[in-house]
């Protein structure tokens, strides 16, 4: 469920693939990607508490719910079961760190 905040002090969307220059946006190659990024003055909630749901295969990984930030508000995303990109793969968690007096969302990655 969606939790009501302030507006946030900035907001800076990129599509992924693209970098965003005074005259728009540039198409980037493959080898840098380009993620979006989000600041906002209100601190996040707290993380909600998920039941793990059962283990397709034992390939699979459990990625954790995270908020995120969508039409000015904050956004539960639930965590679920996900296939690494290869094997040895790790996924980094996406999270909110404080920048000043607002906080930066950092997407998830496989490493």
């Amino acid at each position: 469920m969606p939790m009501a905040v302030a507006t946030p002090a900035t907001v800076v969307s990129t599509p992924a693939g693209y970098v965003a220059t005074p005259a728009g946006y540039v198409m980037t190659t493959a080898a840098t990607p380009v993620v979006s990024t989000t600041v906002v003055t209100q601190a996040p909630p707290a993380l909600q508490q998920e039941v793990v749901q059962a283990q397709p295969s034992s390939r699979h990984v459990w990625l954790a719910g995270y908020w995120t930030w969508r039409d000015n508000q904050y956004e539960w995303m639930a965590g679920h079961w996900e296939l690494p990109p290869s094997s040895g793969s790790t996924w980094v968690n996406p999270r909110w760190a404080p920048e000043g007096n607002a906080f930066r969302f950092y997407e998830g990655y496989w490493t």
